[in-house]
């Protein structure tokens, strides 16, 4: 070849090869774990993820293209969530989505330099995993569950539908330690509306029913059951139980009502993971969790269930169904 061709050659390939670089960069497949605080067949779970990656292929991330996501179901079992943290770590993902306060223990105690976005955590810091709401600091950010004053708000409803109640059972995941403090603000509130109330902790279903029993033969009781991955694993039997003996239950997870509870207030969670899929984008694009602020529900939404207040003898005031977002009848 001449030398003269030769250059030739050599100037045309050298030309194109930025392109490609810049294309095989773009298409990089980037690694995204999962761990939910759940079991996949809970009637939230699997929406849960399907709108994290919906939110995430808006933003031009697509599963099998350009990210893989691994996800675990850790079902808020202490063993389990350790077990699958490690396996996750394990894949060296670029980021991890965790759901629930004992999902982001585990995943730090296996990695305290991964990437965390998390959703529905009651006190990040308190738990310790980030030093300040506005600056994270470390590898770990995302998005509250609710704030500690909105335990009041449950004990209020619960005397606007039910006047007569003097005792109000709580019931919590006592392996959260968000749920100690979430206990003591409910009681506070409780106190200066003169209502008694005691913790039921839940460890299995055997348990939770017999607690409720034996709680539902004194008078004037009523229910409030705090959002924990625990009390929605065993939210159709709380619901169920409820109804049985006619106490009167607030629940602080907002999708309760529609399954038969008689009010429900909380945060919309499902728009958790949409905006944590955000906070991954913009970590895969190169931002750090520690400038990426930690982020409060904005909205709350309140569900009456009619057909359920009829049925255990309550009567829901005007005013109140009138400031719902949602009355099912």
């Amino acid at each position: 070849m001449r030398r003269r061709d030769f250059i030739k050659v050599v100037a045309g390939s050298a030309i194109p090869w930025p392109l490609a670089a810049r294309a095989q960069q773009t298409d990089q497949v980037r690694r995204i774990g999962v761990l939910m605080n759940v079991a996949p067949e809970h009637p939230e779970g699997q929406p849960y993820v399907i709108a994290f990656q919906q939110a995430l292929q808006q933003l031009g991330w697509t599963e099998g293209r350009n990210i893989r996501i691994d996800i675990r179901w850790g079902e808020n079992d202490v063993d389990r969530d350790r077990k699958y943290a490690a396996e996750l770590v394990a894949l060296a993902p670029d980021v991890i989505l965790a759901a629930g306060t004992l999902s982001v223990t585990a995943l730090q105690r296996a990695s305290r330099t991964l990437p965390i976005v998390f959703v529905a955590v009651s006190d990040p810091v308190g738990a310790g995993f980030v030093a300040r709401l506005d600056r994270p600091g470390g590898s770990t950010t995302g998005f509250m569950i609710f704030e500690y004053s909105l335990s009041g708000k449950w004990v209020e409803l619960l005397k606007q539908v039910a006047p007569n109640v003097r005792r109000a059972a709580v019931i919590r995941n006592a392996a959260n330690p968000a749920g100690i403090a979430q206990f003591g603000a409910i009681r506070a509130t409780a106190s200066s509306l003169g209502v008694d109330v005691s913790p039921i902790d839940i460890r299995d279903a055997g348990d939770i029913e017999q607690a409720i029993t034996d709680f539902a033969r004194s008078p004037n009781a009523g229910l409030i059951v705090t959002p924990s991955a625990s009390s929605s694993a065993h939210i159709a039997q709380i619901v169920t139980l409820a109804a049985r003996y006619k106490l009167p239950a607030v629940y602080g997870e907002s999708f309760v009502a529609a399954l038969g509870g008689l009010i429900s207030y909380g945060p919309e969670n499902i728009d958790q993971f949409r905006h944590a899929a955000d906070y991954v984008d913009r970590i895969l694009k190169g931002e750090k969790p520690a400038n990426l602020p930690v982020q409060a529900p904005t909205k709350y939404q309140l569900v009456i269930n009619l057909k359920t207040a009829k049925a255990i003898g309550v009567t829901i005031p005007q005013s109140l169904q009138a400031s719902a977002d949602e009355v099912i009848e």
